[in-house]
This record gives C-alpha cells, sequence and structure tokens, in this order.
C-alpha cells in the first residue's frame, strides 16, 4: 500500500480510504467491522465517516455508521492505527437533526461533539463540511443560479467554528467536502486574513465519468497543497459494468436505491459500456481499472472506496497495485473526448 502525505498535517494516509456511507443499512455491525479488520491488514490506515450516514439518510438509521466505528475501536484498542475522517452536515431535508441542520458556530460545536461519543474517541483527525451552507452547484448540479442568501451562514462562522474544535483539541484538522473553486479560494482568503486554520482537503466525486474536479479545482490542489479525497470513484458502481444492459442485480445498491439515478442516462451508459469494453480488451477488471485511475491521478491523496461485502472490498483494495498502460491510459482519454460529461 502507497502512503501519501494528508496536506501539512504530517500525517500521512493510505492512498486506499475505507468509505463506510453503507453501513448500518446494507452492512450490520458484524460486517462492518470484518471490513475494518481486513482494510487495516491490507495496509489501509485511514477511514472516512459522516454523521449523516449510513446513505439514503433516515431518522432511524442516522449515526449508526459512527456507532459501529466506535465499537470497533472499543473492541479492538486499534483507535491509534487510524486516521479518522468524519463530517458535519450541511443545510437540507433533515429535521431529525438539530431540528435542522445549519453550519453556525452552535450546530458545528454540537455535531461534533455527538460524533465524539458516537466514535468513542477524545478527537478526530480530519474533520469536514460535509457540503456548504450557500446554495451552489454541487451533487450533480451542472451550473451555478444565484439566489437570495438572507440567512445563509458565512464561511467565516463555520470555520471559527473549525477553529474552537481544533483549539479544543476535539479536531485535528479541517477540510471542506463538495466544494467549488469559489469555495475554496475563500476558505483560504479567511484562513490567511483571520488567521485560522487552513484546510487540508477536499473531498468530492470523482471518477471516468466524473471528472469535473480537473476544471478549476486541480488547479488549487497542486497550488496549494489541498489533496483530493476521491469519492464515488465507481460512480454508485456504474462502473463495474454489474448494471449493463438495463440489469439489476440483485441487493445492488442502484437496484435497491432508485433515487441514485445520476449516471443512469443514455450517454452515461454508452461511456460506461466503452470503458467496460476497454477493460476488458486488456484483461483487466472494469472496477479495478476505474479505481486504478482515480488513484493515480497527481491531485488525489486518498481514493474512497466502498463495499457491500468482503469479496468486494478485496477486489477493490486490490486495485491499489494495479498500474494502468500507457495504451490504457491514452485510450480513456479517447473515450473521455466523446463521453466529456455523461450525466442525464
Amino acid at each position: 500500500m502507497e502512503y501519501r502525505a494528508l496536506g501539512t498535517t504530517g500525517l500521512n494516509v493510505s492512498a486506499i480510504c475505507l468509505g463506510t456511507m453503507t453501513w448500518g443499512e446494507q452492512n450490520t455491525e458484524a460486517e462492518a467491522h470484518a471490513q475494518m479488520d481486513l482494510a487495516l491488514d491490507s495496509g489501509v490506515n485511514f477511514f472516512d465517516t459522516a454523521e449523516m450516514y449510513p446513505v439514503p439518510p433516515k431518522a432511524e438509521t442516522q449515526g449508526l455508521t459512527e456507532t459501529y466505528i466506535g465499537t470497533w475501536f472499543k473492541k479492538t484498542g486499534r483507535r491509534k492505527d487510524v486516521v479518522l475522517a468524519s463530517k458535519v452536515i450541511g443545510p437540507g431535508m433533515f429535521p431529525y437533526l438539530r431540528g435542522g441542520p445549519r453550519l453556525d458556530r452552535e450546530q458545528v460545536l454540537a455535531a461534533c461533539d455527538d460524533s465524539l461519543k458516537r466514535l468513542q474517541t477524545d478527537v478526530i483527525d480530519l474533520y469536514q463540511v460535509h457540503w456548504p451552507q450557500r446554495n451552489t452547484n454541487y451533487f450533480g448540479k451542472l451550473g451555478y443560479e444565484p439566489r437570495d442568501e438572507d440567512g445563509v451562514v458565512p464561511i467565516e462562522e463555520t470555520l471559527g467554528a473549525l477553529a474552537e474544535l481544533v483549539q479544543q483539541g476535539k479536531v485535528r484538522h479541517i477540510g471542506i467536502s463538495n466544494e467549488t473553486p469559489w469555495g475554496v479560494s475563500e476558505y483560504l482568503r479567511l484562513s490567511r486574513e483571520r488567521g485560522l486554520p487552513r484546510i487540508q482537503t477536499i473531498q468530492n466525486p470523482y471518477s471516468l465519468l466524473n471528472r469535473s474536479f480537473e476544471v478549476g479545482l486541480s488547479e488549487f490542489s497542486h497550488r496549494e497543497g489541498i489533496g483530493l479525497l476521491a469519492y464515488s470513484p465507481l460512480a454508485f458502481g456504474a462502473l463495474s459494468g454489474k448494471y449493463l444492459g438495463g440489469v439489476w442485480p440483485e441487493g445492488a445498491r442502484l437496484t435497491l436505491f432508485k433515487r441514485f439515478s445520476r449516471y443512469n442516462g443514455d450517454h452515461a451508459e454508452a461511456a460506461i459500456a466503452a470503458y467496460v469494453a476497454l477493460a476488458r480488451e486488456h484483461g483487466l477488471d472494469p472496477a479495478q481499472m476505474a479505481l486504478a485511475f482515480v488513484t493515480a491521478q497527481p491531485f488525489v491523496v486518498s481514493n474512497i472506496i466502498g463495499a457491500t461485502s468482503l469479496d468486494q472490498l478485496r477486489s477493490n483494495l486490490a486495485s491499489a497495485e494495479l498500474k494502468l498502460s500507457v495504451a490504457v491510459q491514452k485510450q480513456i482519454e479517447q473515450i473521455h473526448a466523446r463521453y466529456t460529461i455523461p450525466c442525464p
């Protein structure tokens, strides 16, 4: 397993990060514990979770993912072996969370305290803002539409609350997620001008089907040392090819949860078919090829993989050892030129 610097934190994290958002919905506590055991045995030292998980979010399951991690820490005593990342939720239709989540000081501090209790730890190594308070284009939205921002919590207040958590020793470092170039620049400006903690990472979607990070954000990543924690590297599993031809495998994520339709259009299916055919032409597993592409990008600090079975996790972990040939990389770019934004 390769290890990479996590910004300027002095921490080194595995190039593969264990994603956890299925735990408590598609995975039991015992299965979650088995995944953590396997991941650490395979060299993974980086886990990512969130107060909202599992996904899809529901009041009756909220927090179960962090709870499962906490019980594993208590059972194994291996907290010191893990660089632990979690997130505070942005605004949305979640009335069961603090009466409706906002990224104001009071809620950020309360969210962190609740996560620490569930995780059974004294400190979170990387605490991230899950998505912005303001209206902007994230979660597959391609365009920006200005709206009335009365009542929107300013980034300065959110960052100030995160600074308090760092000062209190409850959080070591901070990051952002589902952000835009403007958001990154604003966090950096406030850090410089107000003497507040600097963001170390950005967690955004990145895959063969969604390379929007390369426009604008990749330059920030390079020049400012804010590495990408790439999520959804298999586009909800679609890049494995298992849904091609209208197939809906029993128990698969998109079979269970049709709401995740971002990559279900004809254009996306054509792109997936092309990538799967390329992998098979070169004797590669399509999912491993897709993951290896993400892990190899210079702006990626860690590739967040998820799995619902140990066999799937083993296969995804094996992608860390796969180096794509020049020929495969060239053909990937040719496909990308035809299907640049394969969203519905």
